[in-house]
């Protein structure tokens, strides 16, 4: 099975060079291993058919051998093509696909929790395990990250848009 690790804040935190963390999955036994941009995105066969059970192993694997202390949030091909089919924001993904985000957690997301009344413009939006964020005027200088952070929404990671179709096609299989 073809799958996507997505450790949490490598390169924009946690320095973690691309060659060793192919060599990391490699040596945890994950095979056809590539990495994607220089944020963290790997890719890689295994026969382990339970993300949670690949995420616990990454993360103490990680711990233990790297010294790099981060959430890992895996997905298959099949699930990011959800993901992607359940887009709510198909003509933000048209015209600015880098100013979509999608948030990948662990459970659910809340929609209760979701920031409201913040004074910004992006649109937010919860499906299982992903919150989609259309930014329309950019990152760098929304109010909703100081909103998301008082939420207390549990950890997650970002990736955008164009990034994600990205990880749907490596991860398809050959």
């Amino acid at each position: 099975m073809r799958w996507a690790a997505l450790p949490r804040a490598i390169n924009a935190g946690k320095p973690l060079a691309m060659a060793d963390l192919r060599a990391f999955l490699a040596g945890e036994g994950m095979g056809e291993v590539q990495t994607l941009l220089a944020s963290g995105n790997a890719v890689f066969s295994c026969d382990e058919e339970d993300a949670g059970a690949i995420e616990a192993r990454l993360q103490a694997a990680a711990r233990s051998r790297l010294a790099l202390d981060t959430d890992w949030f895996v997905r298959s091909h099949a699930e990011l093509v959800s993901v992607t089919a359940a887009n709510p924001f198909p003509d933000a993904t048209i015209e600015r696909p880098n100013r979509v985000l999608v948030l990948f957690h662990h459970a659910p997301v809340d929609p209760a929790r979701l920031p409201v009344g913040y004074g910004g413009p992006e649109r937010l939006h919860a499906i299982g395990r992903e919150l989609f964020v259309d930014y329309p005027d950019g990152i760098g200088r929304s109010k909703l990250e100081p909103a998301l952070n008082r939420a207390k929404l549990p950890p997650s990671t970002a990736r955008n848009w164009n990034t994600l179709l990205k990880l749907v096609e490596a991860t398809r299989a050959a």
